[in-house]
């Protein structure tokens, strides 16, 4: 019996022990995070699953496990079909699922620190139509048969200096009490660790790739807060920062702390809160307020001191990027580079910076049929040689105390077929596209992201995952509520000040894959004759983009003339920090088409 089999039998095992007929298995923790720590890692423990987003679903004499389009390659070759049917999201949601094949008076169990209120209203809808009920469980059953469950990082958090945030902690209570005001509400949760972070000007380590802590917050409509954390993990320097408007609490409080609201207003945000944050709150006689976390848009709206920030980042990241694509033009044809070998050498590039804290995701370092998994993540097992005439894509990003960085580069080793030369063309016509683009102000992400689409739409083509995402200073790379997506959070209206990220592809599974992303800053723009308020981008992210990829006859004179004055841009902002043979194939790397 495998190791996934036996663990998928004793979860069985341990739900009969339970009287439940069945659990759900998100990849989430207590905060609904995207990225967790070790000790949430539940799914990638019961199934193998290595990808960032994902639901499983058990049952007696079935199982499924819940993936979104990045991941229909990577599922297939990670989770045993022997034991776990695929079901593709948005396709088919959790709660359809469950409707249709769990069993009439089923008790399907979940964890209520688990999932949000919204999934838990949806999953007991669909369940009762069957006549099964959806059971709140008081210990999750994996953790009762996860004999080696990592423990919680006990990490101290750090002070973020205001050198870096612009702004510090008792200015953003206090705007956070006067929109408490504004609301008519007493107090407002704060449960996602980067608006913690963000709000109290604090990082940490518990979850790698993301600079947070593991806390709750309850801010006050006087701007006074209650911080709840472990107390071995504040320091007296973070003590000292946080001051006397700010106590400070076990963070195995916070349960309890939340049935002292009663007669109180409380704002709670739904998509970001758990539904056992609710319960407490109103089963203490609080009523609660369906309302957005205070903390999601200001930070998404970088102030000055966090876009120079941003900027001095992404001038040393891309350094380190440039330095790295030089050493592989000339190892990659010489033979014996893996996809392992050139993620560490990548990795020892930014170390070189001197400041680097952290990567700010796994690298997705991908050869070949590698690069078509969207998602790929590189292990020792999946390793594939980086061999000549094929595609590497390479997909990285740092944490630096000043930003957040992600870039993608696709270059070829070798010599290009006609038809990679076409897709590439195709992905860089629709980079284009959205860096060029302008658009008047409460103007959404998903009204732009087709531009990107249109040069492969034009053949037929496309990709399965969205076109931007909001990235953080120096917090999680994944930040909301912005994206250029027509689904997922593509509705938010694009404002100046977000950073986002620009990054067509395009995946032939089995062969290749191919993505080029910058980061972008969204700004005014002045248009002349314009009768609205104009925004745009302006590019963030600076390093070559392979000009042995691209067939220059399919560019527009306009789409030519952004290449060559970018890689200009490229060379007048990396080129000083070079110097020797590097700076030498960095001119040559971008000079015009």
């Amino acid at each position: 019996m495998s190791t996934y089999e036996a663990r998928l039998q004793a979860l069985r095992e341990q739900l009969k022990r339970d009287r439940l007929d069945g659990f759900v298995v998100p990849l989430t923790d207590e905060h609904m995070s995207e990225y967790v720590g070790a000790y949430a890692q539940r799914l990638a423990w019961l199934t193998g699953f290595q990808g960032s987003a994902g639901t499983a679903v058990v049952l007696p004499e079935e199982a499924a496990i819940f993936i979104d389009g990045r991941y229909t390659l990577q599922v297939r070759e990670q989770v045993d079909p022997k034991h776990w049917a695929y079901v593709s999201v948005p396709e088919t949601s959790v709660s359809d699922w469950l409707g249709e094949h769990a069993a009439n008076g089923a008790r399907i169990g979940y964890d209520p620190w688990l999932h949000t209120r919204a999934w838990v209203e949806a999953a007991t809808s669909a369940l009762a139509e069957k006549g099964a009920e959806l059971v709140a469980v008081d210990t999750n059953p994996v953790d009762a048969v996860w004999p080696d469950r990592p423990e919680p990082s006990r990490a101290r958090l750090v002070v973020q200096p205001d050198e870096f945030t612009g702004k510090n902690s008792a200015e953003k209570r206090a705007e956070i009490g006067d929109w408490l005001a504004a609301k008519k509400a007493d107090a407002v949760v704060l449960s996602a660790l980067d608006s913690i972070a963000w709000t109290f000007n604090v990082r940490g380590k518990d979850v790698e790739r993301t600079p947070v802590a593991l806390a709750y917050a309850l801010v006050n409509r006087d701007g006074t807060a209650d911080l709840f954390v472990q107390p071995e993990k504040i320091g007296e320097d973070v003590a000292k920062h946080l001051g006397n408007a700010v106590r400070l609490h076990d963070r195995a409080e916070f349960p309890k702390a939340l049935a002292g609201f009663a007669g109180k207003r409380v704002a709670v945000d739904p998509e970001r809160a758990v539904a056992a944050i609710f319960e407490r709150l109103e089963k203490g006689g609080a009523q609660t307020i369906q309302l957005r976390d205070p903390a999601v848009l200001a930070k998404a709206l970088k102030n000055p001191v966090e876009i120079a920030g941003h900027q001095a980042a992404q001038a040393r990241d891309g350094a380190a990027i440039v330095r790295f694509l030089h050493w592989l033009s000339i190892a990659a044809p010489k033979g014996g580079l893996t996809e392992m070998s050139a993620a560490a050498k990548l990795r020892a590039f930014r170390d070189e910076t001197g400041v680097l804290e952290d990567l700010s995701f796994d690298t997705i370092s991908a050869a070949g049929p590698n690069a078509a998994i969207p998602h790929y993540r590189v292990t020792d097992e999946s390793s594939l040689p980086i061999t000549m005439n094929g595609i590497y894509l390479v997909d990285s990003g740092g944490q630096y105390r000043d930003g957040t960085t992600d870039i993608t580069r696709t270059v070829i080793v070798g010599e290009p077929t006609p038809e990679m030369r076409d897709r590439f063309t195709r992905v860089l016509k629709g980079h284009i596209a959205i860096a060029t683009a302008l658009f008047p102000k409460g103007t959404r992400g998903q009204q732009i992201d087709a531009f990107a689409r249109r040069p492969l739409w034009e053949a037929g083509l496309d990709y399965a995952h969205g076109t931007g995402h909001g990235v953080g200073s120096y917090l999680s790379v994944h930040e909301g509520p912005a994206r250029i997506a027509t689904f997922g959070g593509g509705d938010e209206p694009l404002a100046a000040g977000m950073i986002l990220s620009n990054e067509p592809g395009y995946y032939k599974g089995g062969e290749y894959g191919i993505r080029i992303e910058n980061l972008v800053l969204v700004v005014p723009k002045d248009v002349p004759g314009a009768e609205r308020e104009m925004l745009g981008f302006e590019t963030l992210t600076f390093a070559p983009i392979d000009r042995r990829l691209i067939a220059a006859d399919m560019l527009t004179e306009k789409e030519r003339a952004w290449l060559d004055a970018y890689h200009a841009q490229v060379v007048e902002k990396i080129g000083p920090q070079l110097e020797g043979e590097v700076r030498a194939w960095l001119e040559e790397a971008c000079r015009p088409l």
